[in-house]
């Protein structure tokens, strides 16, 4: 049997591919109080155990990657340390140091390597060097959700006021939510989003996911610009923002993730 891949819901898989690369995503927490405004919670140590326990057992205790969305987002990634550190070294728990469908294509390399018969520390490394190429950008319609669930970055939070009549863009840097530009349309949001991805990209082919919280055409128009100026040989996929994400980022956000040739210089890999 195989190294069994868990990762969580922020990660936005597809249950496609979740079917076909064996993948457990577990579901973070999304709470709606009596009409109040919705919360999520991270998961908690005891769910993890069990997770891990299960893909375990399942796997011939052949050993679990964990790859949950960045520490400075979520509680998450504490638990899945302490979840962890249960079953000595036969789950590595990776600090994604992002969200979104990067930290699902993470998860999709570690699979991927694990159905070709791959150790634990293969199937990790895997992980790891997939996101050491990612980055993620996200296209907000408005900022009051992510303001108000305090997962702006310090200096970014400190600006939000001044945001509140413009389309940002933001980028996961170093697991926290960065400012990376500020638009008065869409349309230029959109022409900003193409420029950092291609200037990424460096001329070279990538896989491009885009996300969305109730703006199918915006994303399209975003993926048909991208298309046009990246790489041939680039590859692309469109779905909706997961619950637990699409909370903070609000309605008509377009999200961003891609993978790229080469590593960029923002991401430190975390591994317990």
């Amino acid at each position: 049997m195989p190294v069994r891949v868990v990762t969580d819901s922020s990660a936005g898989l597809p249950d496609d591919i979740v079917e076909q690369l064996g993948i457990t995503v577990v579901p973070m927490h999304v709470h709606d109080s009596s009409g109040a405004d919705v919360t999520t919670a991270g998961l908690s140590t005891l769910e993890l155990v069990a997770a891990y326990a299960r893909q375990l057992e399942r796997g011939g205790d052949e050993g679990v990657v964990a790859i949950h969305l960045s520490r400075e987002l979520s509680s998450t990634y504490s638990a899945a340390v302490a979840a962890g550190a249960v079953f000595d070294s036969a789950v590595e728990v990776i600090d994604s140091q992002t969200v979104g469908m990067a930290l699902g294509a993470a998860a999709m390399a570690a699979a991927t390597r694990a159905q070709r018969g791959a150790s634990l520390e293969e199937c990790a490394q895997s992980a790891r060097d997939t996101l050491a190429r990612s980055a993620t950008w996200v296209y907000l319609h408005k900022i009051d959700d992510i303001r108000r669930s305090g997962r702006l970055s310090a200096g970014t939070a400190m600006l939000s006021a001044a945001l509140l009549a413009t389309r940002p863009i933001m980028q996961v840097t170093g697991g926290k939510l960065e400012l990376a530009g500020k638009t008065r349309t869409q349309t230029k949001a959109f022409t900003k989003l193409v420029e950092l991805v291609a200037e990424r990209a460096q001329g070279e082919p990538a896989f491009v996911a885009i996300q969305h919280n109730q703006a199918p055409e915006a994303a399209e128009d975003l993926r048909e610009l991208l298309e046009d100026l990246l790489a041939e040989g680039s590859s692309f996929l469109t779905v909706e923002l997961t619950e637990a994400l699409s909370v903070h980022t609000g309605p008509g956000a377009v999200g961003v993730s891609a993978v790229f040739s080469a590593p960029g210089d923002n991401f430190v890999g975390r591994v317990n």
